[in-house]
């Protein structure tokens, strides 16, 4: 068994990988809540991207955003550098791969100070610090979201680097203190604090739930302080934490376009809408019951023997290593525990615990699957033991990642590469994928629809992946009820427009989508209609109504798309399909002959 860590270029080539191979959706946020804002902000709000309710009441931090609008401007930057006969091309697959080249680059990250962490801790090149890593790069959950464009994902990497760079040597001043309280306590690395603080600090303006994890570490630490280094510790946080602070709102100003502070206005508004529930309820016990499960996979026994009992087999019990690995798992009970408390639950928010319960698995690990000590010295002989639960192991985790990454839920990406397609094949200007283009698109493009997407809101990405401003589609919406009160008959009988679709097929389409009565109707038949092929037979029967007639509606399959063996929600079973409708835009809309 090799007895070096894998270098970090390695790691990142492995990440980068990782995200060029991911062609599956998981969930909204990795593109609403990060790439929509972030391309609006890069290309103007001419460029078409769909700004979520959350962004109008100034609920999140710009700082996410932010970094990937950079990364869009730069690769804009770049494309123009290109000759002209290969710019459309390069230029659409540059801005769709530019996002996921740099979440690399932070889940890499992520993955190398996970094991600078074990290294503090069991000592370098161990057994325990080694299966760490290994852990890390091999675990189903880190290949499936870590290269995701999600907060949380930025999260899980600024919190494991701050762990890495904390001075967890000064919780060893306890024992000193009281074997001699007049004993001298050794001098605070003050850079590696300050490195750690901001990161900590970033990763809870960016989600204030992080908080829950520091507020244990700290309490800890300041209990072992002697009182001139507890003055220094206060010190640095309060310093740390108002330069970020004051970075956050500065960047918060530039982007909103005027003063607002997006922790306070998400606790205000989640304590005064208690919207949260509106997304999800979850029992008390999901955390402990799906949530842990799914974040560990196979390596929950092991992570599940670190929080019962942190001292691992073979750790050495001098100095502050004991001590830190039960204020890791304190970390990790409290967190747990908090976010049980609240009603909408999400695996991807106890993601950011992840990396340091790979650390806290980690000497149990090492010491189910090898037979030297944990903590043997770099020199020591590895031999490799329970082989065949080993290559399970291995063989279930390549397997689970595997078809996360490339299987299920395909659909959502595919789908919007055949719309380019088509409309690059009926459009031919070449400026058509400029995004950045201040040219504005024609009126009749403009005002005719492309594609209609008829399924739950946010089941595909939008402007990030369809590029084109002037590639105009309608999606139905799923916009909480703001206007409501919590606990009222208004608020329990609201239907957003996914969900009226959902209930009556028939009566949406005819009494609300398009009757020139409603309040956004539509005002001609889109080319595509795009949707799960559970909605072919109320199109199809909406095609016979009067309405459906007049439209010249026809429902032609052009395209469908896997999307998995199975789905939690009804309503997105069985394949993608889109739908040629049979009418042609050129500039203006015709029937097909």
């Amino acid at each position: 068994m090799a007895r070096n860590p894998p270098p970090f270029h390695l790691i990142y080539l492995i990440r980068l990988l990782n995200a060029l191979t991911l062609t599956t959706f998981f969930q909204p946020d990795e593109f609403f809540q990060s790439l929509e804002p972030a391309w609006d902000l890069a290309f103007g709000t001419q460029s078409g991207a769909w700004i979520t309710w959350e962004w109008h009441h100034q609920l999140r931090s710009s700082l996410h955003p932010i970094l990937f609008s950079a990364v869009y401007k730069l690769t804009s930057f770049l494309c123009d550098l290109l000759p002209p006969s290969a710019y459309d091309s390069l230029r659409a697959n540059a801005l769709i791969a530019a996002p996921r080249v740099l979440q690399a680059f932070i889940a890499a990250v992520g993955d190398h100070f996970t094991y600078r962490l074990a290294s503090q801790i069991y000592g370098p090149s161990t057994s325990a610090s080694l299966a760490a890593i290994y852990l890390q790069i091999y675990s189903p959950w880190q290949w499936y979201v870590s290269t995701r464009t999600f907060s949380n994902s930025l999260e899980t990497t600024l919190t494991i680097v701050a762990l890495a760079y904390f001075p967890w040597s000064l919780l060893s001043s306890s024992r000193t203190t009281k074997e001699n309280p007049k004993g001298h306590q050794s001098a605070i690395p003050l850079t590696d604090l300050r490195i750690s603080l901001s990161l900590a600090a970033f990763a809870v303006v960016l989600r204030p739930t992080n908080l829950f994890i520091w507020t244990p570490i700290a309490l800890v630490t300041l209990t072992c302080l002697s009182p001139s280094n507890f003055i220094i510790f206060t010190r640095e946080a309060v310093l740390c934490g108002s330069l970020i602070l004051g970075f956050s709102i500065l960047a918060d100003r530039w982007f909103f376009d005027f003063w607002t502070f997006p922790p306070w206005r998400w606790l205000t508004f989640n304590v005064s809408k208690s919207l949260a529930v509106f997304y999800g309820r979850n029992p008390w016990h999901y955390y402990l019951s799906q949530g842990l499960p799914l974040l560990c996979t196979t390596s929950l026994p092991f992570a599940l023997q670190a929080l019962w009992k942190p001292k691992g087999p073979g750790v050495d019990t001098s100095g502050h290593r004991t001590l830190t690995l039960r204020t890791l798992s304190w970390a990790v009970f409290t967190t747990i525990f908090i976010l049980s408390l609240i009603s909408h639950k999400e695996v991807r928010f106890i993601y950011p615990l992840l990396p340091a319960l790979n650390v806290l698995a980690a000497p149990y690990a090492a010491s189910f699957f090898t037979t030297a000590s944990t903590t043997s010295n770099r020199g020591s002989p590895v031999f490799l033991r329970n082989k065949p639960y080993l290559l399970l192991t291995i063989a279930v985790n390549l397997l689970l990642a595997g078809y996360l990454s490339i299987f299920h839920q395909p659909a959502p990406l595919s789908v919007l590469h055949f719309l380019r397609t088509s409309y690059t094949n009926i459009y031919h200007p070449p400026t058509i994928l400029t995004p950045i283009s201040h040219q504005q698109a024609t009126t009749s493009q403009r005002d005719d629809l492309f594609a209609l997407f008829l399924m739950p809101c946010h089941s595909t990405p939008w402007r990030s992946h369809l590029l084109s401003p002037t590639l105009y589609a309608r999606a139905l919406t799923c916009e909480p009820p703001l206007h409501t009160q919590p606990n009222t008959p208004e608020r329990e009988l609201y239907r957003d427009e996914a969900d009226r679709f959902y209930d009556a097929p028939l009566d949406f389409l005819t009494n609300e989508l398009f009757s020139p009565s409603s309040s956004s109707p539509l005002h001609s038949l889109p080319r595509y209609i795009v949707g799960f092929e559970g909605i072919e037979p109320w199109m199809t029967e909406f095609a016979q109504t009067k309405v459906g007639k007049d439209l010249g509606l026809r429902m032609n399959r052009v395209w469908e798309g896997f999307n998995g063996l199975f789905n939690e929600d009804w309503r997105r079973t069985g394949k993608m399909v889109v739908w040629d409708t049979g009418k042609y835009i050129h500039g203006s809309p015709e029937k097909a002959g």
